[in-house]
């Protein structure tokens, strides 16, 4: 069984990963994407308190106090808390202490501020579609993150079998050498150049391991995968270079990510300052109140015990209805306003920088894209002439016809060569996807892949 086991992981292992797999795995996975998406649920939680702010205000109080009735005449300002105590002025001094009770149930309703409820509301639903459109971007960058990894991936393979076809080679070349250096045929420093260039072989495909394996950890970051897990597709990198490639790839703006979240913010702003507008408006108010009130003071100026003032003795209502307009918030609204307009155009200035960069994006991807077809054409005569040249030089040195200076410089020639088709390749995915994330059409490039 634990055999079993052990093979089914190996298996599972070896198991090539596909772009469009991965991209799905980052979506449903990435930590940041999980994060963004429970922003979104603060902004909604936030809009639905907007919603309820035109509920009334309901207070109910009780109060139970001792104290003294003792007024004089003479009107003040309320500054801070000053104790209220209703009696007219006695014409003497009197310290007695009373016993009262008060209950109160107040309502406070604006029920009408001509618009300014409904400017909070849109302000509240225009934030959760810049937080939507928000996540949209990350998903749209981390997306963008992905497949340049992804090709990373691809590249440092290619990178991987060349070194390692490199190292078979320099092995090849050490045991010829030996065999020619033991027969006297060809000096023993020939063993120790060998020697180096194969070390060096090595070393770098040490390396280039290592930076495969520190791209895996930051695909694994994002996708939640094995960083031992992803093995990328290579079938991938020659059905894009053998794939028929639509010549211009239209970019969509009608759906950009990265430009419905600056139509979002300038959306935003301007319903702010529809909410400056109205926030500055009058406001019509409905105030309801009733009370009762009991006191050891009765009505005819007599202080009872303390006992008889528990209890209600006389009950009172009040509603009312008013309207409330402050004249100077005139100059507020306009500095106010002025303020929020300037945001807007801010706002408006950052998504045309976006557009005008995103457009310009695209026309560098053309170039490039051009740029490494031209290559990709041109580099198999290279590798065809460099592996010519090589297998011509390791001949004529196995014969004792050149030396070992002569046949690591075709090796070389030979090992640039085939690290300059694996570039182009690379190049020439990155330039195609390049173009496909910029102009928002990632999908249509993966339908190639299929």
């Amino acid at each position: 069984m634990a055999i079993l086991c052990f093979i089914a992981i190996n298996v599972h292992a070896q198991q090539r990963v596909t772009l469009k797999y991965l991209l799905n795995r980052v979506e449903q996975r990435a930590p940041a994407l999980i994060a963004d998406s429970a922003s979104i649920a603060v902004r909604q939680a936030q809009a639905v308190e907007t919603r309820n702010n035109w509920l009334p205000n309901l207070k109910l109080n009780y109060q139970a106090d001792i104290g003294t009735n003792n007024n004089t005449a003479g009107p003040y300002f309320g500054f801070g808390l000053i104790p209220s105590n209703s009696r007219g002025v006695r014409t003497e001094n009197n310290t007695s202490a009373v016993l009262t009770n008060l209950g109160i149930a107040a309502l406070d309703w604006e029920i009408y501020n001509f618009g300014a409820y409904a400017a909070q509301n849109k302000v509240a639903g225009s934030d959760i579609a810049v937080e939507q459109n928000q996540f949209q971007q990350s998903k749209y960058k981390l997306q963008a993150y992905t497949i340049g990894n992804f090709l990373q991936l691809l590249r440092l393979q290619d990178y991987i079998s060349i070194q390692s076809r490199n190292i078979d080679r320099n092995q090849q070349i050490r045991r010829s050498i030996q065999s020619l250096a033991k027969s006297g045929i060809r000096p023993g420093v020939d063993t120790s150049i060998a020697e180096a260039e194969l070390s060096k072989a090595r070393l770098i495909y040490i390396e280039l391991d290592n930076q495969l394996k520190q791209t895996q950890l930051q695909l694994a970051a994002v996708s939640g995968l094995p960083y031992q897990a992803i093995v990328p597709d290579t079938v991938a990198e020659t059905r894009l270079a053998q794939a028929n490639v639509p010549e211009s790839i239209v970019m969509d703006t009608a759906n950009h990510p990265i430009i419905n979240y600056y139509k979002s913010i300038v959306d935003n702003s301007r319903q702010r300052e529809e909410l400056v507008k109205k926030q500055y408006n009058p406001k019509i108010l409905l105030e309801a109140a009733a009370w009762g009130r009991g006191s050891s003071v009765d009505a005819n100026d007599q202080f009872n015990n303390l006992s008889s003032g528990w209890g209600f003795s006389r009950n009172n209502y009040l509603v009312g209805v008013g309207i409330s307009y402050n004249l100077f918030d005139l100059r507020h609204k306009q500095l106010k306003l002025r303020t929020q307009k300037a945001t807007t155009n801010y706002a408006i200035r950052e998504l045309d920088e976006q557009k005008s960069l995103l457009a310009l994006g695209v026309s560098q991807a053309d170039v490039e894209l051009n740029t490494a077809k031209q290559r990709l054409m041109e580099i198999p005569n290279q590798l065809k002439a460099a592996n010519a040249g090589y297998r011509q030089k390791l001949s004529l040195y196995k014969s004792g016809l050149t030396d070992i200076i002569e046949l690591n410089a075709a090796l070389n020639i030979l090992y640039r060569a085939e690290t300059d088709y694996a570039r182009a390749r690379f190049a020439y995915a990155s330039a195609l996807f390049q173009k496909a994330v910029t102009g928002n059409q990632v999908g249509s490039i993966l339908n190639l892949l299929n």
